[in-house]
């Protein structure tokens, strides 16, 4: 039985792997979806400020659902690397009043 051949990684015919196209540092927005109920922005940009220590809750932008039941919050931390960033994605999304995050 003939089974295919492994790519080899140094073969000069493969793609060279591609450089992250994010430039840190960097400011980079995170949109968060939760039920609007009491201390849920509080959560979100105690996150954010966890870190990001130069966080400025003054920017957070906010949007309320149609109905009222549910608050886009929109934070923007200071990126500096894509370890801090699933970090943070990892402490909002575990968070249980957070439905999704972008």
């Amino acid at each position: 039985m003939n089974t295919p051949e492994k790519p080899d990684m140094t073969d000069p015919a493969q793609p060279a792997p591609q450089p992250d196209p994010m430039q840190f540092p960097m400011r980079f927005p995170i949109k968060v979806m939760g039920k609007n109920e009491d201390g849920f922005v509080h959560a979100i940009t105690e996150i954010a400020r966890r870190f990001d220590p130069t966080f400025d809750a003054a920017t957070v932008q906010l949007r309320e659902s149609s109905g009222g039941n549910y608050l886009s919050v929109t934070v923007t931390v200071l990126a500096t690397s894509r370890e801090q960033l699933d970090g943070i994605y990892r402490a909002i999304t575990s968070h249980p009043k957070v439905k999704w995050a972008l």
